[in-house]
């Protein structure tokens, strides 16, 4: 499938942005990273990290790394789930590692969230623009109702952030970002502990 190039101005811009506020925000984290990855390590055993697939900029394959929240085991996602587990998902304290995927490249503060590979054929060709801008840590969907949301309503929201996009509408997200977390909101449906999987929609 193709894909509609974002202005160089909007995209030059935003990369050098992320990349300054990543290693800065990576720099501080440390601390807090090293005690959440003692407590994983304590509580759950290795790996502290978790490693999974997802699809970025254009279509592109990477790894997005995240704290370690399930234990191991072929048993359900909500049984998997530890209490630590569920502590870091609340607090948002799971995606502290995404930083470094920000100041690889991979990631950019602000973006649709990446999504599963096999997702990839699923999507139509507007739900497919979303791949147009690199994916983010928090985004538009996000602070309009997170994993609450069906499908379609999170793509309609992803398309709307690429054809707006802009400094502004950035800033405005990540400070509607920081209030979500602290009021730790939409995190998971009442009754589910992970969100459904995507198998296609329509507008």
């Amino acid at each position: 499938m193709g894909w509609s190039p974002v202005p160089e101005r909007y995209r030059g811009l935003k990369r050098c942005a992320d990349l300054a506020a990543g290693l800065l925000l990576l720099a501080i984290s440390l601390p807090l990273q090293a005690g959440v990855a003692t407590a994983v390590a304590l509580r759950m055993g290795r790996p502290i990290l978790f490693r999974q697939q997802r699809i970025g900029l254009q279509g592109r394959s990477f790894t997005l790394l995240k704290f370690r929240t399930m234990s191991e085991g072929t048993d359900a996602d909500g049984e998997r789930l530890t209490a630590l587990g569920r502590l870091l998902r609340r607090t948002s304290l799971d995606e502290l590692p995404s930083l470094v995927n920000v100041v690889c490249g991979d990631l950019s503060l602000v973006g649709p969230r990446p999504l599963l590979p096999e997702y990839l054929p699923l999507y139509d060709s507007v739900q497919a623009r979303r791949h147009e801008v690199r994916p983010g840590i928090t985004g538009l969907a996000q602070v309009s109702g997170r994993n609450l949301l069906s499908w379609a309503e999170q793509f309609r929201l992803d398309v709307d952030y690429v054809d707006r996009l802009s400094p502004g509408l950035d800033a405005w997200i990540l400070f509607r970002t920081v209030g979500k977390v602290l009021g730790q909101e939409g995190i998971t449906a009442p009754g589910e502990q992970s969100r459904q999987r995507f198998t296609g929609c329509t507008h």
